[in-house]
Parts: C-alpha cells; sequence; structure tokens
C-alpha cells in the first residue's frame, strides 16, 4: 500500500527556515500530538517517558484519534447517503491493522470489520465482533475459512472466482444451509479503473490477481452462477480500485459502473442486488506536502453521482457499503526509534548525507522498500540545533534498502540515544511486520487522556525460540 518517493532536492530540504522547529502538521500527525521546547508527546504523554517505560522501537496509537476517524467516515456517509434514500455499512479494513482493541473500538464506533483470514476472523471473533457485522474476504479462501464463516454466520462472503462461487455452495449445502437460510455472497469485481498510489496496489485493473472482469463478461457470469444456488443469496457486487487514492473522481467512475452491471443483471434475471460494496482506498497524507482525502465531501460526491445515475438507469440507489482502513488506522499513529550509529557519506555527486540507524527498520516499515513510500519524522525528545543536516534514516537490517526515510533534514547535533519520531506509521506497519534477522516485532501501545497500554505486547526471544522445534 504505498506512495512512490518523488526525486529531493537536497537544497530544497536544507534550505533557510525553521522546518524542524515549525509547528507540527496538523494532518500529518495524531490529533493528540504535542510539541513543547522540541519534546514531542501523543496522548498528554511524552514520549521519552513512553521510551522509558516500553522501549523502542514501539507503535503509539492515538484511541481518541483513531475512534474520531471512524466517527468521520461513519457520519459523513450516513449522512450523504440518507439524503438520497440509501443505508451504508462501513466496514474496518483489517488488514491495516487489527488487534482485539482496535477491533472493539471499531465496534463500538458503529464499523463492521473486514477479514480475510482466518486469523484475521480470530482477532474478531475474540475481541466479541458478531458474525453478522463481519465479512471474509480473499482471493484464495481456504475450505476452512469458508467453513468459519457459514459456521459463524459472517454477514458475506466475497467470493473472488467462479471456481470459488462453487466451493461456497457445496460447503454452505454441507453445513445444512438451504433457501430458508442461505448465506449471504457478494461477487468481487474487476472494473478496469486503475487507481492509486503504485502498480501494485492497483486492483480494479484487468490484469490482476483479484476478482472477476466486468469487460470480460465474467462479473455477470458469477453473479448469475451465484442465483443458481438456493443456499447462497446475493448480497451484491464489490469493487476496490487501489489504495493511497486522494482524488474522488476514480471512486465516482466506479460507483457509476458498479450501477450499471447492477442494472444489467436486473435486466437480464429480473433480480435487483440490495447492496454494492465501494471498497476502500482512501489517501491520507503522510508527509506535509500531501493532501489527504476529503472524508465528507467524498460522500457528498459519491452520493450525488449515485443518485444521478441511478434516475439515468431508472433504478434505485442500493444500500452502500465502504472499507476504510488505512484511512482511519493510518494518521492516529507514530513509531518512536532510538537513534543509534550516526555516520557522514558522501555521494557520487558531492553531496554529504548523514545515516541515522535506528533501532528497527524494514521489519516494522516494509513500506519504503516495497514501494517506495514517503514518510516524514522528527527529532522527538529535544528541540536540537537550528543548523540542519540532510539526514537518511535507516534501520538496522542487513540490507542495503532498509530505509524508513530517503532524505530529511535533521538537526545537526542529532545523536545516539535520540528518539526519532516518524508519523502516520498505523497503517500497514505493524500488520506487514516481519521477524527478518530475528528482530521482535514491536509492542502497540494506546494513549489516551495521560494514560497508556498495551494492547499487542513486545515479543520476547522465548515468542522466537517457541516455533523452534530444534
Amino acid at each position: 500500500m504505498g506512495t512512490v518517493s518523488p526525486q529531493v532536492d537536497p537544497a530544497e530540504i536544507l534550505k533557510p527556515g525553521p522546518s524542524q522547529r515549525a509547528a507540527l502538521a496538523s494532518h500529518v500527525w495524531p490529533q493528540s500530538a504535542r510539541l513543547a521546547g522540541g519534546s514531542l508527546s501523543v496522548g498528554g504523554i511524552d514520549v521519552a517517558d513512553l521510551v522509558a517505560e516500553h522501549g523502542t522501537p514501539s507503535f503509539i496509537v492515538d484511541e481518541s484519534h483513531f475512534r474520531a476517524r471512524a466517527r468521520l467516515f461513519v457520519e459523513s456517509f450516513r449522512s450523504a447517503f440518507s439524503a438520497v434514500g440509501a443505508d451504508v455499512d462501513v466496514y474496518y479494513a483489517g488488514k491495516s491493522f487489527l488487534s482485539v482493541a482496535v477491533a472493539k473500538w471499531a465496534d463500538e464506533e458503529g464499523l463492521r470489520i473486514d477479514t480475510c483470514t482466518a486469523g484475521e476472523m480470530a482477532v474478531a471473533e475474540r475481541a466479541g465482533i458478531a458474525g453478522e457485522n463481519m465479512g471474509l474476504h480473499g482471493n484464495n479462501k481456504s475450505e476452512a475459512e469458508i467453513v468459519r464463516a457459514i459456521r459463524g454466520s459472517v454477514g458475506r462472503i466475497v467470493a473472488d472466482s467462479l471456481v470459488e462461487i462453487e466451493q461456497i455452495a457445496q460447503l454452505a449445502e454441507a453445513e445444512g444451509r438451504t433457501a430458508a437460510s442461505p448465506v449471504p455472497v457478494m461477487v468481487r469485481v474487476t472494473t478496469g479503473i486503475h487507481a492509486g498510489g503504485h502498480e501494485f496496489i492497483s486492483t480494479a485493473r484487468e490484469d490482476q490477481k483479484f476478482g472477476l472482469s466486468l469487460a470480460g463478461g465474467q462479473a455477470l457470469e458469477g453473479m448469475e452462477l451465484v442465483l443458481k444456488f438456493p443456499q447462497l443469496r446475493l448480497l451484491g457486487a464489490h469493487a476496490h480500485i487501489g489504495s493511497q487514492i486522494q482524488d474522488s473522481t476514480a471512486f465516482e467512475l466506479n460507483a457509476r459502473k458498479m450501477l450499471e452491471l447492477r442494472k444489467s443483471l436486473e435486466e437480464k434475471t429480473g433480480y435487483v442486488m440490495p447492496e454494492l460494496d465501494l471498497g476502500g482506498g482512501y489517501g491520507i497524507a503522510y508527509v506535509p506536502e500531501d493532501q489527504p482525502i476529503d472524508v465528507p465531501s467524498l460522500a457528498q460526491s459519491l452520493a450525488q453521482t449515485m443518485a444521478a445515475v441511478a434516475t439515468e438507469l431508472n433504478t434505485s440507489v442500493p444500500r452502500i457499503s465502504i472499507e476504510p482502513g488505512r484511512s482511519i488506522a493510518g494518521p492516529t499513529t507514530v513509531t518512536l526509534y532510538t537513534v543509534g550509529t550516526i555516520k557522514n557519506v558522501t555521494t557520487d555527486e558531492g553531496i554529504v548525507r548523514t545515516y541515522v540507524s535506528v533501532d528497527g527498520g524494514m521489519s516494522d516499515n516494509i513500506r519504503p522498500a516495497l514501494y517506495g513510500a514517503v514518510y516524514t519524522a522528527r527529532l522527538a525528545n529535544r528541540e536540537g540545533s537550528e543548523e540542519a543536516v540532510l539526514a537518511r534514516i535507516v534501520g538496522k537490517h542487513c540490507e542495503s534498502g532498509d530505509i524508513v526515510i530517503n532524505d530529511l533534514a535533521l538537526p545537526a547535533d542529532v545523536q545516539r540515544g535520540d528518539i526519532i519520531a516518524v508519523a502516520a506509521t498505523g497503517a500497514y506497519g505493524r500488520s506487514m511486520a516481519s521477524n527478518y534477522n530475528n528482530l521482535l516485532k514491536p509492542p502497540v501501545i494506546a494513549v489516551k487522556d495521560g494514560a497508556s497500554r498495551v494492547i499487542v505486547r513486545r515479543e520476547t526471544e522465548d515468542d522466537l525460540l517457541a516455533l523452534d522445534l530444534g
């Protein structure tokens, strides 16, 4: 899930100005983040105190901000679509980051949970999420995952292929499901719309692994196939067009294609699908120059588009579901690191770059290495000197590509033991973390109103060795 790293002009980064002493960009950092004398606090707690108690690396999540982001989506979309006579369900995309506490927060704020593996279902189940408030996704679900979803009476299973539709039907019948108790199914569609920050995260183009082709006719074929099985109920169609999208146009085009597909099925079979899922992929700000998508405006534009197209097609506006994940979790979290080795390196262009090594890296944030994703960071435990250096924040792994931030201005007196805070790491940081080089996965610490609590503990060497049978 990424943003391509832009070409950087070192002179621009180091131009005179108070960049390292400026106020925090509120659209990038957690809602409760504050600066006092150069020291950063989140949730009313100084990060130096958090590091003293919990160590580094650590993910620090602003619980109040997470809840506020969840409410923003629920309230904005429900308000916009109620004006055109439609209901909305907001599914939190668990792939971005899911823990028992986070699932409970989402549930308490009116969200459902979208899962795509047995593990994600297990977390949601432990959090007490009702089956009807869960969904199961994925392009290659196992038989056990499908059976688990059927037995748990999940609100929907999103079928990704013709073969999978038949598999769900067979398993539903084996589980005793009939026309009186059908399994709700959505069919995932690739609409051909290419949107997002990186080739790998554009998920509605034809030549990729997800869904059934709209242009090729397989999407309509899949929906007709679902209708043939009395033990299945065709809930609707689903399309996710990409990630980190910062313009509403692609979402509006996708909505039109989905309504046209729904109308085509109605004309061919007489069946009107009650729901359409428009996916997620709403962009956030990783650096001050980014503009996050305006959620209320997006909701209004989508509702108006749906209403206009429905009128044009002489049909109703269906129930809508959306799946924000990154856009809820991402801005709420910072990663704290401790600085270790510092060295100056002269590049082939004669530029002196200061390499600042931290005690994590690609094992807790693979996105820069995988997608060229960009982030911002700052010295978080003190103000530092006015003089700045061109820094590159790197991890401790045995890879030259283990880079957290390629180019950043840091105070020239940055030193071993300093705390570096990287913003907007709430999505796809901990969830994509690994044990590369046998590093231990960091904890997730929730902060709120001056108190902190561990919601995912740091791994230990015992955890690591427990799987090694020697």
